[in-house]
């Protein structure tokens, strides 16, 4: 069974309703504003405006033969976000939709535009709405129509902004369906360092609208503390529910064919990162701890990614004379069979919620070091117990992290160690807070 897609369409007249965005292009005053204008705007007009092509519906069980199944079949949960494009958190999304259908839970998982990397990898029996908008805004009338007729048991919406327009469609639509917000990274680095002055508002928009949700999920202890000191909810009120990042796929492509000959050539060992190329990553911090190891062994350095900063690190690699020994050949089929036949995989962010790749390192068997930022690393690998924890942005520690796993100094982590991480326990963590109400 393939996935069924689903496409909804609306007039441009609903979406302009909206008023073309708005609500994050100023302060909080106006942002509450707004969106007391675009609510009632949209209840106005949704129903004259929304004209919605919808394809293979569900079919409704035979009344005399309903199970309990079957009754939640007619529920179903919906995983919210803006596209299935090549991340952390639309990862996680099609992670937990597997979960929930390995254990018998109608899923849809609902888009803003269905278009990415992950499009293809959508799990089998799991209902594909594609809104086919352009912006996370611009998809509120179709997500609260969907409200309307569906009536999911509740939805999980994954990103900051995806959060607030599931919140905003809601009441649009005038259901009571629970809507449950995930928080993926650590929120005042992520603010704070990013160059689009429309994310800079997001602790005060968040700080307006996370009260209203029914559950509000963190995916590290540190991001559930940084996001209550940013917008004041409280600790109490913020789940912290590991990634769902351990599946069998995982497991079994681990012990494939690595993606790229370094791995597989015989010659000097290859240290391995993974992740976009991007300020985050911090992958300038792990190139200079290269060089330092480079002048006093063999190695080899592989980062796998795409990004923006890929021309100033390639200009680094020049200017320190590497070109021989590193290669930043894209995103890569087969990474987890690189990071299983890596001599060592480093993480050099600067900051992260909960980085999947990290997990996945461990679970690949692979000797793992890892800057100890804000937030994650600390907690997957124990306080260092796991894995090498050195200080973010200090170069000569990241080098000598480097050193001494070449040198032998490491483990390999069980998978009974990593549980949290795995699928079927995130499942069934959610579906509790789904059944729970939020709590």
């Amino acid at each position: 069974m393939s996935p069924r897609r689903s496409t909804w369409r609306v007039r441009s007249t609903a979406t302009a309703t909206l008023g073309g965005g708005k609500l994050i292009h100023h302060g909080l005053d106006h942002a509450r504003s707004t969106l007391r204008n675009s609510v009632w705007l949209a209840k106005l007009t949704s129903r004259s405006v929304a004209e919605l092509t919808y394809g293979a519906p569900r079919q409704k069980p035979n009344p005399d033969r309903i199970t309990v199944a079957d009754q939640v079949r007619q529920a179903p949960v919906a995983l919210f976000l803006p596209t299935l494009q090549g991340g952390g958190a639309e990862r996680v999304a099609i992670n937990l939709a597997q979960g929930f259908i390995d254990l018998g839970i109608a899923t849809d998982l609902v888009t803003v535009s269905g278009r990415g990397e992950f499009a293809g990898q959508v799990p089998s029996g799991v209902r594909l709405i594609d809104f086919d908008a352009s912006r996370v805004i611009l998809g509120v009338p179709a997500l609260a129509a969907y409200l309307r007729r569906e009536r999911p048991s509740a939805v999980i919406a994954f990103m900051d902004h995806a959060c607030i327009a599931a919140l905003m469609a809601r009441r649009v639509s005038g259901v009571s369906t629970r809507i449950i917000c995930t928080v993926h990274n650590t929120l005042t680095l992520a603010t704070s360092n990013s160059a689009n002055f429309r994310n800079r508002l997001l602790p005060m928009l968040l700080r307006a609208f996370y009260p209203s949700a029914d559950g509000v999920v963190a995916v590290s202890h540190g991001v559930a503390r940084d996001l209550s000191a940013a917008t004041g909810l409280p600790l109490s009120r913020i789940k912290v529910i590991y990634n769902p990042v351990i599946t069998d796929d995982l497991t079994a492509a681990g012990a494939g064919a690595p993606g790229h000959p370094w791995l597989s050539d015989g010659g000097p060992p290859v240290v391995l990162g993974v992740g976009r190329l991007t300020q985050q990553k911090n992958f300038s911090s792990l190139i200079r701890a290269f060089a330092a190891v480079r002048r006093k062994r063999p190695a080899r350095l592989l980062i796998l990614g795409e990004g923006e900063e890929r021309p100033a690190l390639e200009e680094l690699v020049r200017k320190l004379e590497l070109g021989s020994d590193v290669a930043l050949p894209g995103f890569l089929a087969g990474a987890q069979a690189c990071m299983a036949q890596a001599a060592v995989f480093v993480l050099s962010s600067a900051w992260e919620g909960l980085p999947t790749v990290l997990i996945e390192a461990l679970a690949a068997g692979a000797t793992v070091v890892s800057t100890d930022c804000p937030s994650g690393p600390r907690e997957i690998l124990r306080g260092g117990e796991l894995g090498q924890l050195v200080p973010p942005g200090d170069v000569d520690a990241l080098a000598d992290g480097i050193m001494a796993a070449l040198s032998g100094s490491g483990r390999r982590v069980p998978l009974s160690d990593l549980e949290e991480y795995t699928q079927q326990f995130a499942a069934k963590a959610y579906l509790r807070l789904v059944h729970n109400g939020g709590r």
